[in-house]
């Protein structure tokens, strides 16, 4: 009777641990997914910064703020906020494709 409860134990304490391992992988994974999602939004907030900037290069700055350098200054915040609010309603897709191929490096199929 003694060597089945003994076995019984051990059979217990292996399914703990593979649960336990599981729910570790589980987390560890969805740690991941969020690193991931951050990245590719990161990376697609500065490509759309980059594309934004051209616009605003040559704009004469006359306005109710009398323009000059401080106002010249703070154009490249307005335009990283615009790029970033830009991401945050969907971007143009590049955070999406990013994240498709994160995962693919990760999962080492590529």
């Amino acid at each position: 009777m003694a060597s089945s409860a003994l076995l019984t134990l051990q059979s217990a304490q292996s399914e703990a641990s593979a649960a336990g391992q599981a729910q570790l992988g589980s987390r560890a994974r969805s740690a991941q997914a969020d690193q991931n999602t951050k990245l590719a939004a990161d990376f697609e907030s500065m490509v759309l910064s980059n594309l934004l900037k051209p616009m605003f290069e040559g704009l004469t700055t006359d306005g109710p703020f009398g323009g000059g350098e401080g106002e010249a200054a703070m154009r490249s915040f307005q335009i990283d906020a615009m790029a970033q609010n830009i991401t945050r309603r969907g971007g143009i897709g590049i955070s999406d494709m990013m994240q498709k191929q994160l995962i693919k490096l990760q999962e080492g199929s590529i």
